[in-house]
């Protein structure tokens, strides 16, 4: 069965948590340092870049993690994180509220309201999702500063570089064979063109309240609001055919399939969708 698990997949890979707001500073501030102190005005910071998954999928969510630490022995006045994303990223969420868009498409300015003391860390985590005509490498820069002088500044930056997957190219179109009073037979056909075989297609269908009474040709489960369908593997300049018998509402509703893959990017997202009215 498929159904809600698959539902639940594919939702989450699109899903971006809610905008939390996260200070670096955490811990109480001691006494100020005066100036004859050998720690008062030097901070050495740096700024870690990572990326997630490590090779990218056109038309899917791409997670980048910019990690903070100073070092000391001073205090960091007033740091300020940037984080650069690709042009072919666009960015979709990020989980600092205190991080606003730059100047320059793609670029997330992290200003910090308070000094970030002597080996504390803190951190941005940005999600973005991957254009589909995206080519790689994919390259991000992360960039730390301070008002504080820093005598090594070679870690004040991180970058990463992200190949992309060639992915593929699902399509999906509805056709209705029969019909008998509100008995509505459609058949589906989904083809991939490659150039990736696709181990894990899946058709989702807003049905519009329309209930499923049988599948043949893939395994289908029925849910209130949506039917999920798994189908077998599907290899480049392939295509799998299947049936799904519906009991329509007396409004006759439209129906609505998507394809896609769980693993695989889309090149050409425009064709997985395909609508036909249950009349």
């Amino acid at each position: 069965m498929v159904g809600g698990s698959v539902f639940g997949e594919y939702a989450a890979a699109r899903i971006v948590a809610g905008v939390i707001c996260l200070v670096l500073a955490a811990a109480p501030r001691g006494a100020l340092a005066s100036p004859e102190d050998d720690a008062w005005g030097g901070a050495d910071l740096s700024v870690r870049l990572t990326v997630s998954p490590k090779r990218a999928q056109p038309g899917q969510p791409l997670t980048y993690r910019a990690e903070v630490r100073n070092d000391g022995p001073g205090d960091a006045v007033l740091p300020l994180l940037t984080v650069r994303l690709p042009e072919e990223v666009e960015v979709i969420g990020v989980d600092v509220a205190e991080c606003l868009p730059g100047t320059v498409a793609g670029a997330v300015v992290c200003p910090s309201a308070k000094d970030v003391l002597a080996g504390q860390t803190g951190g941005v985590t940005i999600t973005g999702l991957v254009r589909s005509g995206a080519r790689g490498p994919l390259e991000a820069i992360a960039t730390l500063s301070s008002e504080v002088v820093d005598d090594d500044e070679t870690d004040n930056s991180s970058r990463t570089l992200t190949e992309v997957d060639e992915g593929t190219d699902l399509a999906v179109r509805l056709s209705r064979a029969t019909r008998a009073g509100r008995l509505v037979t459609v058949a589906a056909v989904v083809r991939n063109r490659g150039p990736r075989r696709v181990h894990d297609a899946g058709v989702l269908f807003d049905t519009g309240g329309a209930r499923l009474m049988s599948a043949r040709g893939a395994r289908c489960d029925s849910h209130p609001a949506y039917v999920g369908c798994r189908l077998r593997t599907v290899g480049a300049g392939r295509r799998v055919s299947f049936l799904l018998a519906f009991v329509a509402r007396a409004h006759a509703p439209r129906a609505e399939a998507t394809v896609y893959s769980l693993r695989l990017g889309d090149r050409r997202p425009a064709n997985n969708t395909a609508r036909f009215s249950l009349r």
